[in-house]
C-alpha cells in the first residue's frame, strides 16, 4: 500500500494552541517534523490577578500557526490534532459562534469568591472530580462568568468553541473536561452533582469524548482536512514524551511548570496534594495521572526582562553563569500564587536575602532556583502517592534551552534530568492521538516517538547540599504562608 493511499502514514498537522502563542508542527512517522509554524498571544495582565485574552486572538493564531506550518512542509497532510490550555473558559453564541465574552485564562484568580463560597464542599468536590478547590480550573471560573457577564449562550473550556469554529462539532475530550471540576473521574461523564453545586445543572456542555476519533473537517487551512485528534497541553505532553508507563513522569517548562505522572488504568486519590486525572481516552478507556503545577515560570522569567535585569530567557545562562551561586538570594516566584501541593493562590511571590552585592546574576539564579524547588515539591508529593520515588525526570517546554536552570533542577532534585530532542512535545501528543484517530488499530506505541533525549542533566552537588538549598526555600513559603493566614 503506498502512502498516498494509506492515511496513516501520511503527515499529520499539530497545532498546540497556548498561553502566549500557538505552535504548529507538521509530523510525518517516518520523517519526523517537516514544517513549522508559530503565531503569538498576547494575554493581558491586570491587576488583582486577572488574565484575560481575546477569544479572536486564540482562533487567529491557531490558523495562523497551522497555515505556515502547511507552507514550510509544502505538502498535505492526512488530519489535525490540536492541543490546548486547559482550564481557559469564555462565553459564546452556539448559533454563530461569535465570543459573548473575554476569554479568562487559566491564571485568572477572579473566581475566588465562588470557591469561597463552596469552602464546605471542597472534599466532595475533590473526590467526585479528584481536582481541589482552586479558580485555576475551569468550572469556577464559568460559574463567575454566569453571574457577573452573561446567562447567554454557552459557557466552555477554549477548546470547545476552538472545535466548533474549526468543524461546528460540539464537543471536549475527556482529558481536557476533566479539567473543569465538572467530570466525574471514575465514569468520565459530567457530574450532576458537581454541575448542581457550581449553579451550572441547566448548562447544555460538550459532548465529551475520546482523545482521538472523527470530529469533523475543517477547511480553515485550506484544503479540506479530518479533525482525528485532541488532548489538553499537558497530557499531550506526557504522551508525546512517551510518559506511558505507570510511575514514570515529566515535567513541562512553560508559562508554568506542570509535573505529571501516569498511574495507568485507575485513578489514584493521594493526599499529597496533587491533582487526579485522566490523561487520555482512547477506544473507550481511560488512563489516568497526578498532576502538579507551577504557576509561573517562563512568566515569571518574563517578569525580570520587564523589570530590565534581563533582556530575555535567553539571557538566563550568560547572566546567570557569571556568579557561582545565588549569594543567599532565595525567590519564592509565586507571581500568581502557589498552586500544588500548597494550593494558596492568594500569595504573593518573596524575593529574601538581598545585599548590597547581590546582582542580576544571583537574582536569575535564585529564579531558577525557586522553580526547580516548586518542581522538587511535586516530584516529592508524586512519590508520597505512588508510594515510591522516581528515578528519573523526562522535561520539555522552551525553558528546558537553559542549562542553568536544568542543572538546577538535576541538583535539588538529584535526579538524571532528560531534556527532550524536541521541546514542542504537546505538539507531538497531538500528533500522535490525530494518528490513532485515523487509525484506530494504532496502538500509543505504535503512535508516538521513540523517546530519545537530547541531553541529560546530572545532579553535581551532594544531597546535603540539596538539602539545605531545599529548606532554605521552605522556610521562605513558610514565612510568606505565616504572613497571611
Amino acid at each position: 500500500m503506498t502512502h498516498e493511499r494509506d492515511p496513516a502514514r501520511r503527515p499529520v498537522l499539530a497545532v498546540d494552541q497556548g498561553t502566549s502563542g500557538t505552535k504548529a508542527l507538521v509530523v510525518c512517522p517516518e520523517r519526523g517534523v517537516i514544517g513549522t509554524g508559530a503565531a503569538p498571544v498576547r494575554p493581558r495582565f491586570l491587576p488583582g490577578g486577572l488574565v484575560e485574552v481575546d477569544p479572536a486572538e486564540l482562533l487567529s493564531s491557531v490558523v495562523e500557526a497551522g497555515r505556515a506550518a502547511l507552507a514550510d512542509a509544502g505538502e498535505p497532510v492526512a488530519a489535525i490534532g490540536l492541543a490546548n490550555q486547559g482550564e481557559t473558559v469564555l462565553a459564546w453564541d452556539p448559533e454563530t459562534g461569535e465570543p459573548l465574552t473575554d476569554a479568562l485564562v487559566w491564571q485568572d484568580r477572579r473566581a475566588e469568591s465562588v470557591c469561597a463560597e463552596l469552602g464546605a464542599h471542597q472534599d466532595e468536590l475533590r473526590q467526585l472530580t479528584g481536582l481541589p478547590l482552586d479558580p485555576y480550573f475551569a468550572a469556577p471560573k464559568m460559574a463567575w462568568l454566569r453571574r457577573h457577564r452573561t446567562r447567554r449562550g454557552a459557557v466552555t473550556t477554549s477548546d470547545a468553541w476552538l472545535v466548533h469554529r474549526l468543524t461546528g462539532a460540539y464537543v471536549t475530550d475527556a482529558a481536557t473536561a476533566g479539567r473543569t471540576q465538572l467530570l466525574d473521574l471514575d465514569t468520565v461523564e459530567w457530574s450532576p452533582r458537581a454541575l448542581e453545586l457550581y449553579g451550572l445543572g441547566d448548562e447544555h456542555l460538550p459532548r465529551v469524548v475520546d482523545s482521538a476519533g472523527e470530529f469533523g473537517t475543517t477547511t480553515a487551512f485550506g484544503p479540506e482536512i479530518p479533525l482525528t485528534g485532541l488532548l489538553v497541553d499537558q497530557q499531550a505532553a506526557l504522551l508525546g514524551q512517551d510518559v506511558t508507563a505507570p510511575g514514570s513522569a515529566k515535567c513541562t517548562y512553560g508559562t508554568g511548570a506542570f509535573l505529571l505522572a501516569q498511574t495507568g488504568a485507575h485513578p489514584r486519590r493521594g493526599d499529597s496534594g496533587l491533582v487526579s486525572c485522566v490523561a487520555w481516552r482512547l477506544a473507550g478507556r481511560s488512563s489516568y495521572c497526578l498532576d502538579g503545577q507551577v504557576y509561573t515560570a517562563a512568566s515569571a522569567v518574563r517578569w525580570l526582562a520587564d523589570l530590565g535585569v534581563i533582556a530575555g530567557a535567553e539571557d538566563i545562562d550568560p547572566i546567570g553563569s557569571a556568579v557561582p551561586d545565588a549569594g543567599g538570594v532565595t525567590f519564592v516566584p509565586a507571581l500568581a500564587g502557589l498552586a500544588a501541593p500548597w494550593w494558596r493562590g492568594d500569595l504573593r511571590g518573596s524575593v529574601s536575602g538581598l545585599g548590597l552585592d547581590t546582582t542580576a546574576g544571583h537574582l536569575v539564579r535564585a529564579l531558577c532556583e525557586g522553580i526547580a524547588a516548586q518542581v522538587v515539591a511535586l516530584a516529592d508529593a508524586v512519590a508520597a502517592d505512588m508510594g515510591e520515588p522516581l528515578t528519573s525526570l523526562r522535561v520539555d517546554g522552551g525553558l528546558t534551552r537553559s542549562a542553568l536552570l536544568m542543572q538546577a533542577q538535576a541538583d535539588l532534585l538529584q535526579l538524571p534530568i532528560e531534556v527532550a530532542e524536541l521541546t514542542e512535545s504537546t505538539a507531538l501528543g497531538a500528533a500522535a492521538v490525530a494518528r490513532i484517530g485515523i487509525d484506530p488499530t494504532l496502538t500509543v506505541a505504535d503512535a508516538v516517538p521513540e523517546w530519545r533525549p537530547a541531553a541529560v542533566y546530572e545532579p553535581r552537588i551532594g544531597a546535603d547540599l540539596a538539602a539545605e538549598r531545599l529548606a532554605g526555600f521552605r522556610s521562605a513559603v513558610s514565612a510568606l504562608m505565616e504572613r497571611t493566614s
